[in-house]
């Protein structure tokens, strides 16, 4: 497969497109009045502890305050999990340096408690969980024994200092969603400073390699600390791991030393941009060329891929053609086509994306596909060929949360198997945790994705002013009955023998002309007044202004 990266710099944002085969795989945004905020460290203060929901808001100086549930109070290996999950190496094999007793994640009752409480973190009471249940099978997570956990209010009191991270970028009216677990990544390596554990990237195929990195990472770590090895250490030096880990404790050290002269709701670290952040974690021997089509963007690059991976280095190019980078791409038209809520499928079918709040619904249909032998054939194709669009716009899209996709239903239980079992083999080439259940008989798969930022849609658009995002509006017949009832509503306080001016939109006037000249006879008789209309483009449809001018002496 064909990798490419390419980096689209001006002073009003940075986009990042990350191309497999030519085609958008991931696309990243970060504007410069909305810079990324997940992944820095703050020195915070607890503004309140709320035991019902067994979390905490702290103030960390942003517009909202953080939301920290007790779960992300943890060590050892849900520690390395959590990082991992953010970094995309869900898949991380731990062991333990010393005898700390695993924790539990326990990240569905967190990720449950977020989603129901706004970060407003200002005495308003918080909403009732709404008992969602979550389940299915993960992948490449191991479930860790449980132990039994102190509660919120036994290890945090209102107006504690606290150093948490951001593991969720705030979205919409919630705030930011922290953790205690603080992960600083480098190239190679992933520093915890509050864990004991090295995990190491199962995606690394060589059991020898992966043993080899856990010796070496073992033996240079410092005393207190662990580290994750991401899937970019394979074949590294032990010297480039050993200078990965001085950085990353000198780095540590200097976030100590900021804490303790720093106030309450300051930044401690922040972490790269977009670009930088893109080159670290996604630029490897995979990629085979990275553009960019910013000279000082593409200093900054090289500098980093000089520093941090110079084998690399060959494989980043500038773009200076008079063509833009984007549109050398086919990139454009592509993230467009992403923001659509029909997706056609190459045989003719199509898929239907409407996202809520938490949750995505995906619905799949044959369209103009009718196949060549029988409807069970057809049915079968079709989702087969879905499975693939499907986690290609969910990767995309960025879609997170709970994801229903209904497929088309099948008659066959092997047929079911197939797709099920197509779904989890296109799944495991997402970075992002999921877990999905086994499809049912009604052809519904359950799943949850997890996401640490906007989603594409959140990115990129606003809700319509007109619709405010329902995406229908009234049609002309509803406005014009209601149009009508208004001007009877507002007429009772007009003087009897004044002609009333009606100024709406024109869509509307022209309607009740051809259809509502009727009912304007029968309201002008019963309010004893005459009524004109008067059509006025400035006016939104079912808006209407009353003027009145006094009846002709």
């Amino acid at each position: 497969m064909k990798r490419e990266i390419a980096i689209n710099a001006s002073a009003l944002e940075v986009r990042v497109a990350l191309l497999e085969d030519n085609e958008l795989a991931e696309f990243f945004l970060e504007r410069n009045r909305q810079v990324g905020l997940a992944g820095n460290i703050y020195k915070g203060k607890v503004t309140r502890v709320l035991p019902g929901m067994q979390a905490a808001f702290v103030d960390i100086g942003l517009e909202k305050a953080g939301f920290l549930h007790v779960s992300d109070f943890h060590d050892g290996v849900s520690a390395l999990n959590t990082v991992a999950e953010v970094l995309g190496e869900e898949d991380v094999e731990t062991e333990p340096i010393s005898d700390n007793e695993f924790g539990d994640p326990e990240t569905s009752t967190a990720d449950e408690a977020a989603d129901n409480v706004d970060g407003n973190g200002d005495g308003s009471e918080p909403r009732p969980s709404r008992g969602r249940r979550r389940g299915g099978r993960g992948r490449g997570r191991s479930q860790a024994p449980q132990r039994s956990r102190l509660s919120i209010e036994q290890q945090l009191r209102r107006g504690q200092d606290i150093i948490v991270q951001i593991a969720k970028e705030p979205m919409g009216t919630k705030g930011a969603r922290l953790t205690s677990s603080i992960s600083l990544p480098g190239r190679h390596l992933v520093f915890t400073p509050t864990s004991n554990h090295i995990g190491v990237s199962r995606r690394i195929a060589s059991a020898e390699e992966r043993a080899r990195l856990r010796q070496d990472v073992g033996e240079l770590r410092p005393a207190q600390g662990g580290f994750i090895v991401r899937t970019a250490c394979e074949g590294v030096s032990r010297r480039e791991i050993q200078r990965d880990v001085a950085f990353l404790t000198k780095l540590w050290s200097s976030i100590l030393r900021k804490n303790e002269s720093m106030p309450p709701a300051s930044i401690l670290y922040s972490d790269l941009d977009v670009a930088l952040r893109v080159v670290r974690d996604m630029f490897s021997s995979e990629v085979d060329r990275l553009w960019c089509d910013d000279p000082t963007t593409y200093s900054r690059v090289v500098q980093f891929v000089q520093n941090y991976m110079p084998r690399l280095r060959a494989r980043v190019s500038l773009h200076d053609g008079p063509q833009p980078l984007f549109d050398r791409f086919n990139v454009e038209p592509q993230i467009e086509r992403a923001l659509d809520r029909k997706v056609w499928l190459k045989s003719g079918g199509y898929l239907i994306f409407d996202q809520a709040e938490a949750l995505t619904a995906i619905d799949v249909n044959t369209g103009r596909f009718v196949g060549k032998r029988s409807q069970d054939d057809t049915i079968f194709k079709t989702n087969l060929e879905a499975v693939e669009e499907v986690v290609k716009h969910l990767r995309l899209r960025n879609i997170g949360g709970i994801i229903i996709v209904d497929f088309i239903d099948m008659a066959r239980e092997a047929d079911r198997k197939k797709v099920s079992d197509a779904l989890a083999t296109a799944l495991k080439r997402d970075k992002a945790r999921t877990s999905a259940l086994k499809i049912s008989e009604l052809g519904l798969v359950q799943m949850t994705r997890k996401r640490t930022r906007e989603s594409l849609e959140k990115l990129l658009t606003e809700n319509c002013p007109r619709c405010e995002g329902r995406r229908v509006v009234k049609s002309v017949a509803t406005l014009a009955a209601e149009v009508l009832r208004g001007i009877q509503r507002e007429a009772v306080s007009k003087s009897a023998g004044d002609t009333l001016i009606v100024k709406l939109n024109p869509e509307v006037a022209r309607y009740l002309y051809d259809h509502g000249a009727k009912d304007l006879e029968t309201l002008e008789q019963r309010l004893s007044t005459r009524i004109v209309l008067r059509s006025n483009d400035g006016i939104e449809p079912g808006a209407f202004e009353l003027a009145r001018a006094p009846a002709a002496a």
